[in-house]
């Protein structure tokens, strides 16, 4: 069992190395490529570092750009007229259920 996980981890870490090799210097994330090298070296740690921290995305290393963001909502909640017509409803039914509890059938 041990030989396998030792393998496991010289796999993973030969993958990121040649990774980290082939990746353009611009597109490497957090830390600089040189410095890349040597936060590989703990097992396991360095290699999940790698994938998580430093390794480009998909979509800069396939070149094409990311799919838009949708537009980020402009102001709050209660700046919405449907919002707020829908509250007004709201605590109109739940006056007029306060004054006649039998007139709960909806």
């Amino acid at each position: 069992m041990p030989v396998i996980v030792f393998a496991v981890c010289v796999v993973l870490l030969v993958y990121c190395v040649v990774d980290l090799v082939t990746t353009p210097r611009a597109l490497v994330r957090t830390l600089p490529k040189p410095l890349w090298f040597v936060v590989l070296l703990p097992p396991v740690f360095g290699p999940a570092a790698w994938f998580l921290f430093g390794r480009p995305s998909r979509e800069a290393r396939s070149g094409k750009p990311a799919p838009p963001r949708p537009a980020p909502r402009r102001g709050a909640p209660d700046d919405d007229e449907d919002f707020l017509r829908e509250l007004r409803r709201r605590a109109d039914d739940q006056r007029r259920r306060a004054r006649d509890p039998r007139d709960d059938a909806s």
